[in-house]
């Protein structure tokens, strides 16, 4: 190999290392955008994994609480309204239902 060989071969070796430098650069980067580092730190911590799930859970027990009182209130306000109207068959049905939801809600 000649020397004017070796300076080819080092120019294409300093190319290439200058890409892969620019290429390390825009994954760190895009590493520390994607917060990997903090997941990574939160996955090693069975303690903080537990917590956040059991935080997570509750704040769902609480919601579908909420909302399923919401949804039975309605229901139950709807029901009424159609017994209102006097339709002879479902009125009388859903007047019973009316009646029954009432009569448990005042024994709480």
């Amino acid at each position: 190999m000649t020397k004017r060989d070796r300076h080819a071969q080092a120019t294409i070796d300093s190319k290439t290392a200058n890409t892969l430098i620019q290429r390390i650069a825009e994954l760190s980067i895009a590493m520390d955008k994607t917060n990997i580092a903090e997941y990574v730190e939160f996955l090693r911590n069975p303690r903080r994994i537990i917590f956040v799930n059991f935080l997570g859970g509750l704040a769902r027990g609480f919601g579908i609480g909420i909302g399923a009182t919401i949804l039975a209130a309605l229901f139950v306000i709807i029901l009424s309204r159609i017994v209102q109207l006097n339709i002879p068959v479902i009125g009388e049905f859903i007047a019973e239902l009316v009646k029954i939801v009432n009569d448990h809600m005042r024994l709480r």
